[in-house]
């Protein structure tokens, strides 16, 4: 009969595909198994050393400054709030499936059309120079290697132009308020973001107003930055931080300081932010900017799902729920217990994603299964550049990438997108009612 095969090459083809099967099988587990292509090859021997982001934080404090370390650690008051972000984190519990895994499975996102290598971000950082002199450049090259967002915040250490240069793929730009003269440095800053090739400008709302850290006002970083006898010797006893140092200079908050002059210090810089950068944005001025920026516009600090119902209204294409990682006031709720609601409330008209108080590539899959398409991490980068100088970054980046991979696997979701198929118990979970 036309087109059927003899039994003899039925049985040889049956064979010969199973084997191709079992090979492409075999293939994929292995493939899924190896490091991924950005992974730094010393891994397994900085991961002996340093195999979670707590180590990390303990080494930090070792290689660096007291000031240093005490500024990047800190949070408000008596740090309450940093204690509550990471006890809601932990209290989250993810109800794995079995059975239905045979390899890792993959790590890639999108993002506002953009694809990225893990639904991790590093969060905007102001003075992440004073813990690592060059931080800023050193979080850009590790976000541009491994491919994962990076944002540069409008306080940091390195200008708007290189990093566009350092992280052109990855590169996200962070601003706070400038109110003076109808808001003209920081109309200024977005068209050099926007000049540069940033793919997302942040809009911080959750500083009202200054706060005072008393770990860091206790190190002497209360006001301006005058190093004392005490601070000196903290700098001679950490030759490596020294070192950098010697080779990037005093921290300068590179971003405004061609305001202020090309020949100021960082002092100046410091007095000059104090006095024209502050406050929260209003919604009018949230309206502003998303008519002047033309890509993606994120807001930031967003804990209540009412204001997520009016970002969204007014265009903003994401949402990050976010206390400030407990760095302004201690009453606040932590993020992960807002998450849920916000998700709710945005009802996929916009990208929720969240940071405060992620540690581990556990955290971050746990707040991809309430409903984030991403977390970002803050002083887990600063414990990592505080530890590893150089390294450090994309250590941390392999740590949470690696520890994604495993939790995801472990729990039986497939892919990034189907961590939010997985049942939670989430026992501090808010719950507004219509009027609050």
């Amino acid at each position: 009969m036309d087109g059927m095969m003899p039994k003899k090459t039925a049985k040889r083809a049956t064979r010969k595909s199973t084997v191709g099967a079992a090979k492409s099988k075999a293939k994929a587990v292995a493939l899924s198994a190896a490091p991924p292509p950005t992974q730094n090859p010393n891994y397994q021997a900085l991961h002996r050393r340093y195999p979670t982001i707590a180590y990390l934080r303990d080494g930090a404090r070792r290689h660096v400054p007291h000031f240093a370390f005490e500024y990047g650690d800190t949070g408000a008051g008596a740090d309450v709030g940093i204690a509550h972000n990471w006890a809601a984190l932990d209290a989250v519990e993810l109800v794995p499936r079995y059975g239905v895994m045979p390899s890792l499975p993959p790590t890639g996102v999108t993002l506002f059309g953009r694809p990225y290598s893990a639904p991790i971000g590093i969060a905007p950082m102001g003075g992440a120079a004073i813990v690592w002199p060059g931080a800023d450049r050193l979080f850009a090259k590790a976000a541009q290697h491994a491919r994962i967002p990076y944002t540069l915040g409008v306080a940091g250490g390195a200008t708007i132009e290189e990093v566009a240069a350092i992280a052109p793929d990855v590169f996200w730009f962070q601003l706070y308020r400038f109110s003076g003269q109808e808001h003209a440095i920081g109309h200024d800053l977005v068209r050099r973001a926007d000049s540069a090739g940033a793919h997302v400008l942040i809009l911080t709302l959750d500083v009202p107003v200054r706060t005072t850290r008393s770990r860091e006002s206790y190190a002497g970083l209360g006001g301006e930055f005058r190093p004392g006898p005490r601070m000196i010797y903290e700098m001679m006893v950490r030759p490596r931080w020294l070192l950098a140092l010697l080779q990037n200079g005093y921290p300068r908050f590179s971003t405004i300081r061609s305001y202020v002059g090309e020949r100021a210090g960082t002092n100046d810089v410091i007095r000059f932010a104090r006095r024209e950068m502050g406050g929260a944005f209003s919604w009018e001025e949230v309206a502003r900017y998303r008519d002047r920026w033309k890509r993606p516009l994120v807001v930031k600090g967003i804990l209540h799902p009412a204001d997520a119902e009016k970002a969204v209204a007014l265009g903003a294409d994401g949402i990050i729920v976010s206390n400030h990682g407990g760095r302004q006031i201690e009453a606040l709720p932590p993020a992960i217990d807002c998450l849920p609601a916000v998700v709710k409330a945005v009802k996929g008209r916009a990208t929720v994603m969240m940071d405060s108080g992620v540690r581990s590539g556990l955290d971050v899959v746990r707040a991809l299964a309430l409903g984030a398409s991403a977390a970002f991490a803050g002083k887990a980068f600063l414990w990592g550049v505080g530890a590893l100088g150089s390294q450090g970054p994309g250590h941390v980046i392999d740590l949470l990438t690696d520890e994604v991979r495993s939790a995801l696997g472990q729990i039986g979701a497939r892919s990034v997108d189907a961590a939010r198929a997985v049942n939670v118990r989430h026992p501090g979970a808010l719950r507004f009612d219509a009027h609050s």
